[in-house]
């Protein structure tokens, strides 16, 4: 007799015991006949159709009810006896999903694939860490921890693996999760009295992938429910990847223990793309519409679009305008297209909304900033301002001074030539500058 055939007798017994639980599972899996045994699959042959249907239904509710009682993970199939008592050892269903079917069921977005991500250096290591995860998952990185701002790719990635796992074996039990949905789906299944059915979801798949982790953060029973569903899901070598807008110890209220898992496997940053990402993302996106653009337009699309979800939005925009007038869209196009629109964004914006927001996003007053303070932090964030000024307004150096109280413009040209200088090394610093800037020129 196998381990398995000997774990299965003993589930089967142990269903009888609890059968007021299963007053109609049990007798129909005692009735069952075990047709074969492998590693890590039971064949089982039933004697009715509609049997079969009741059974094939609660697949996964057998599978999980399994791993409970035995700590081993297998899949079921069902068979049917035919006419003649035979078993015939062939699914019962003769239609299988397509795999856009299976990527459904997994939550993916269609859109999300390796073909479609472009690889520059601002990506290229967590590129490497999810390949080798595809390669062997539960064993490379477990978790893979992407982090970065909006816009990065962190989601198209995570996607991308599940898809790469699910093509090589469509068994396997994959799910990507919005963070604030697994918040909510436990919230329900409280109200609902369904734990249970919520752990079974959760606690068997073979990968799960987290959205914006960081949206458990705080909630204490989600936070415990999600500790359980990790020791669970990685203790049975399943996958996890967790994407957030930051890295796990800047995550406020987050649990010492969820933060000690997180950090257990690979923490990947992922940076705003350059811009020879821009430019890859913009030919990749180019071809997927079916919109023919000269490469030198590109590379101006990719130098004055930095946030990476704009790219597809301007390039559409300026394909609606030529549509009809050019076959293409070419560097005229697309400079006449800036033109217009960049006039607009300067008219919107004046001084103290650049001064306000500057002071907002580094948790700052007004007041330090024109102030005659000269703590380091409080000076180099009076150089930003300086240089957001002078770049994004097209304010003279002495007019950058006088606005924020400074007795010389050298003070305003020093600020501008060293901020400039340093967004060209230092990329956080870069992404800061242009999250600035998108959130003063964003449309309203």
């Amino acid at each position: 007799m196998s381990l398995l055939s000997s774990y299965w007798d003993g589930f089967i017994e142990n269903l009888g015991k609890n059968k007021e639980n299963n007053p109609v599972m049990y007798p129909l899996l005692k009735q069952a006949k075990v047709v074969k045994f492998t590693d890590d699959k039971v064949t089982l042959s039933i004697s009715s159709p509609g049997a079969q249907i009741f059974l094939e239904k609660r697949t996964n509710e057998i599978e999980a009810s399994f791993f409970e009682f035995s700590q081993k993970k297998i899949e079921i199939d069902f068979i049917i006896k035919n006419s003649t008592n035979k078993s015939v050892v062939a699914p019962l269903l003769s239609f299988e999903p397509s795999i856009e079917d299976v990527f459904a069921k997994a939550g993916l977005n269609k859109k999300y694939n390796f073909d479609n991500f472009a690889v520059s250096t601002t990506n290229q290591v967590a590129y490497a860490a999810a390949q080798a995860v595809v390669k062997n998952p539960g064993m490379a990185y477990n978790p893979l921890f992407l982090y970065g701002g909006v816009g990065v790719g962190k989601t198209h990635i995570a996607q991308a693996v599940a898809k790469k796992i699910l093509e090589a074996d469509r068994n396997k039990k994959v799910y990507f999760c919005p963070g604030d949905n697994f918040t909510n789906e436990l919230i329900e299944s409280i109200r609902g009295k369904s734990t249970g059915h919520f752990r079974k979801k959760y606690r068997y798949l073979n990968l799960l992938i987290v959205d914006d982790i960081q949206f458990i953060a705080g909630k204490n029973a989600v936070q415990e429910e999600f500790f359980h569903t990790f020791n669970s899901i990685a203790s049975a070598g399943g996958q996890i990847i967790l994407t957030s807008d930051r890295p796990p110890s800047a995550i406020k209220n987050l649990e010492d223990r969820l933060h000690s898992r997180f950090l257990g496997g690979l923490t990947v940053d992922i940076q705003a793309p350059d811009f020879e990402l821009r430019s890859a993302i913009l030919l990749i996106k180019a071809k997927e519409k079916g919109i023919d653009v000269d490469i030198e337009a590109i590379k101006i699309i990719a130098e004055r679009v930095v946030d990476c979800r704009g790219l597809e939005g301007a390039l559409l925009s300026i394909y609606a305008k030529v549509l009809g007038i050019k076959e293409k869209i070419d560097l005229e196009a697309v400079e006449m297209f800036f033109s217009q629109n960049g006039g607009e964004k300067k008219k919107r914006v004046n001084p103290s909304e650049v001064i306000k927001t500057v002071c907002s996003f580094y948790n700052i007053k007004q007041s330090h900033l024109k102030g005659p303070s000269r703590a380091a932090s409080i000076a180099f964030y009076r150089q930003i301002t300086m240089y957001l000024l002078k770049k994004e307004l097209g304010m003279t150096l002495r007019e950058v001074a006088e606005i924020l109280n400074r007795k010389d413009h050298t003070t305003a040209l020093h600020a501008e030539q060293k901020i400039s200088n340093l967004i060209l090394r230092d990329q956080n610093l870069k992404k800061e500058v242009d999250t600035i800037t998108q959130s003063l020129f964003k449309p309203t």
